[in-house]
């Protein structure tokens, strides 16, 4: 099992994390209201996580360029 980021913008593979070696409690997951919750994180029948996050670039890019949160993906 393995907790594994991807950018919520562009679909980049950020990194990912062996979960026998961190509590996801660690990772601050219980701070997320069950809204955000449902929207970042999904699991798979094998129990690995997936976490919707953002890479270094789109966050750049949104930071120069706020109207691109209007769109659903980035291309960069």
């Amino acid at each position: 099992m393995a907790i594994h980021y991807r950018c919520r913008h562009c679909g980049v593979h950020i990194g990912s994390i062996d979960s026998n070696m961190v509590d996801t409690n660690q990772l601050g997951f219980q701070h997320l209201t069950g809204e955000d919750r449902s929207d970042m994180i999904q699991y798979n029948q094998a129990g690995d996580i997936y976490v919707k996050s953002i890479c270094e670039d789109c966050h750049e890019s949104l930071a120069k360029n706020p109207d691109y949160y209007e769109n659903d993906y980035l291309i960069h």
